[in-house]
């Protein structure tokens, strides 16, 4: 996309708009739910250690051309970076967070992305639905086990491949509050 082009396009109001250096345009919703979901998980991988590999709107490498930011990965220890990236194979773990623009996206074509390329554990926040769903036991396709979790049901254990054990706590979860009229 020409710097031209760039300038007199109109980008859906909402958004976060990110222009990579290998020519992607990268756009990213930006709501009050999205964000402080995130930091609530954010706050739960606390607990797995002040220096525990964490990233949050990071590039990650996935073979082919599908590299993923995803909301948020929890990553082994002994994660190397190769360049300026990790790659997928040191990924424990991938939350997505839903967005009202996202769904599709985070339930079905993540689910099989992530469980194509042996992402042990994938979760689908949605803030919408009030409830987590945790996906594990990666296939060629997506996954074999999905189970859902309603926000409100309390700690939520979810064993990690190197052993350790990351809780989230879905008494915390943020949940969407209701539009009021504009002030």
């Amino acid at each position: 996309m020409s710097v031209e082009a760039i300038m007199h396009t109109q980008f859906p109001e909402g958004y976060t708009v990110f222009f990579g250096a290998d020519g992607k345009v990268i756009m990213t919703p930006q709501s009050l739910e999205h964000s402080s979901t995130i930091r609530s998980l954010q706050i739960d991988t606390l607990a797995l250690g002040r220096h525990a590999k964490v990233t949050s709107d990071v590039y990650i490498d996935f073979p082919a051309d599908e590299n993923s930011a995803p909301d948020l990965a929890i990553l082994r220890e002994d994660a190397e970076r190769q360049g300026k990236r990790y790659s997928f194979e040191d990924v424990l773990l991938i939350a997505e967070v839903v967005s009202v623009s996202s769904a599709r996206k985070d339930y079905d074509d993540c689910t099989a992305k992530y469980g194509r390329y042996g992402i042990p554990v994938y979760l689908v926040v949605d803030p919408y639905a009030a409830e987590v769903v945790v996906h594990t036991q990666p296939t060629g396709t997506g996954y074999i086990a999905a189970h859902t979790h309603k926000y409100g049901t309390g700690e939520l254990p979810i064993d990690l491949a190197d052993g350790r054990t990351f809780t989230l706590d879905l008494d915390e979860l943020p949940r969407p509050e209701p539009e009021t009229g504009a002030r």
